[in-house]
């Protein structure tokens, strides 16, 4: 079982006891989280999909830790001007478990099987 699911403005496609990076939350470590914009959950190939997202579907998670991501060096230059431009950046990041995936209220939209013998 999987669902892809919206964190931070991202999209991550996440199943349970995953660990994941994403953008920093607001959330202190150990606390647990919910995240209710669900896009798409797939229960042994039984696929439900959102429009845009699924009502009454959420993941929960648990902030393990905050941390900073690897350093990116930015440099800027222009030939023959002078011109040099050196900068650093590191991407505040949080670590988070799934520790489970909730499908209460989704119904089931389409599934292999129907979908091939509707074609």
């Amino acid at each position: 079982m999987y669902a892809i699911v919206e964190i931070a403005g991202q999209q991550f496609k996440v199943s349970k006891d995953q660990k994941v990076y994403v953008h920093r939350l607001a959330s202190e470590e150990g606390t647990t989280v919910t995240f209710d914009k669900v896009l798409l959950i797939d229960e042994d190939n039984n696929v439900t999909l959102g429009a845009p997202a699924i009502e009454g579907a959420s993941v929960e998670a648990k902030v393990l830790q905050h941390l900073q991501g690897d350093k990116v060096i930015v440099f800027k230059k222009k030939r023959r001007k002078g011109y040099k431009k050196k900068n650093g950046h590191r991407q505040a990041l949080t670590q988070i478990v799934i520790e489970g995936i909730n499908a209460s209220g989704a119904k089931k939209k389409a599934t292999k099987k129907t979908a091939e013998a509707a074609e």
